[in-house]
Parts: C-alpha cells; structure tokens; sequence
C-alpha cells in the first residue's frame, strides 16, 4: 500500500541519493498572453445562449470599457430613455435634423454578437448587464412576465391604423 507523498526538493535528493525509488511531477500554472474564447467563464456557463459560430473576442482597442462604481450610490430606477411626449417629439426632431446633416451614431448593440462588439475589463464583466426582451437568470432564458401582462392588458383596436 502507496500514499502518494508532496516532498520538497531537499528530501528528493536524499531519496535518490539513498537509492529510492521515486515518481517526480512537477506542477506550474502557465497563463496565457492572449485571450481566447474557451476562456471565458460565462460561454461554458450558459452554452445554450451562445451561438455555435463564435467569431472570437475582440481585439484590444486604445479605450476599454469600465464600470466605475460610486461607493453608497444606488442603481437608477428608471427606464433608459422614458421620455415625456414632448420630450420624445423633440429628440425625435433632432435625431431627424443631425440624420440629414449626415450625423450617425451607434444606437445599439446587436445583441446576437454584443459581447464581441465592445471590449470590457475583467473585473466589470460581472456587473456587466444587457437589457433584453427576455429574462436571463440560473435557470435558463425565459419571456419577462411582466411584459406578457402588458401585452394581456393592452386595449383592442378599433380601427385598423390603431
């Protein structure tokens, strides 16, 4: 009966010089210099999300996207671009005016590819959020309750512009 043994590297010697027989193994942890897809923790955490044709992780770029935190602030409670319906026909104008002019900014991610589109630190991918139509959690990807009880509560139309 054998009880595999960690020994340094002083009591080895010893072992050898007294004619023993040994197994040696060392053990190094490499890391890697590039990035790869297989590394990244949240592909193998939820496969069935991910397509199987991953293109790859983006390539460095000079800006890196951080979150920076403000410790004791809390997150907003308001729906990203709620706006008062004025507020909505003015930006609506703008938006139309700085098209004309040639202006063109990206409004969205395709959320399909996200994740490769824009580079994110390390330690910001866990707090890293995309707002979907669906609700993503540990059991899976499902459709957001509450918005099948907007759909439920939507009045009928009673005409066929409405």
């Amino acid at each position: 009966q054998s009880r595999l043994k960690i020994i340094s590297c002083i009591k080895a010697r010893k072992y050898i010089k007294n004619g023993c027989k040994l197994f040696l193994a060392q053990v190094t942890g490499t890391v890697s210099k590039e990035k790869r897809v297989e590394d990244v923790p949240v592909i193998h955490d939820f496969p069935e999300v991910f397509p199987e044709d991953l293109p790859g992780l983006p390539p460095p770029r000079q800006v890196e996207f951080r979150i920076d935190l403000v410790p004791g602030a809390t997150p907003m409670a308001r729906a990203p671009y709620r706006l008062a319906p004025f507020e909505l026909k003015e930006l609506s104008e703008q938006l139309k005016e700085l098209s004309e002019k040639g202006s063109s900014v990206y409004s969205k991610i395709d959320l399909r590819s996200g994740y490769h589109q824009l580079c994110i630190c390390e330690e910001d991918i866990p707090i890293t959020a995309f707002r979907t139509r669906h609700v993503i959690d540990s059991s899976g990807i499902h459709v957001d309750p509450a918005k099948i009880e907007a759909i439920k509560s939507w009045a009928a139309p009673t005409r066929p512009t409405e």
